[in-house]
């Protein structure tokens, strides 16, 4: 599945991302809209997941102050990103500066 470009219009519950994890492989990136760091990290992504990595789901999460699904996963800067597979975290990326370490980050979640 190629990343998505655009925030989920309803934020999913915790249980959901566990369970979709449990069946793919799982970046959840919690964000905002405003956010300059949040938009300066996108083009990272586009050229992280420019690899293939059709297998990992990607879900986009506009994150706020007291949002359950950031508060869940302990989120307190954007933005963030969370590597998960098999209904667990792997890894956890905050303010991303490089497309090296997402790339590595979506191998390490998307192999055998």
């Amino acid at each position: 599945m190629p990343m998505n470009a655009h925030y989920a219009l309803t934020e999913p519950i915790r249980d959901a991302v566990d369970t979709l994890s449990k069946e793919h492989p799982l970046l959840v990136e919690f964000g905002a809209s405003w956010c300059p760091i949040c938009e300066a990290a996108q083009p990272l992504l586009v050229e992280a997941f420019g690899g293939g990595h059709e297998r990992i789901q990607h879900i986009k999460v506009e994150d706020g102050k007291g949002q359950p699904l950031g508060r869940s996963f302990k989120v307190k800067l954007w933005p963030t990103l969370i590597f998960m597979r098999d209904g667990q975290e792997v890894e956890r990326l905050v303010r991303p500066t490089n497309a090296a370490d997402i790339r590595a980050a979506l191998e390490r979640i998307d192999g055998p």
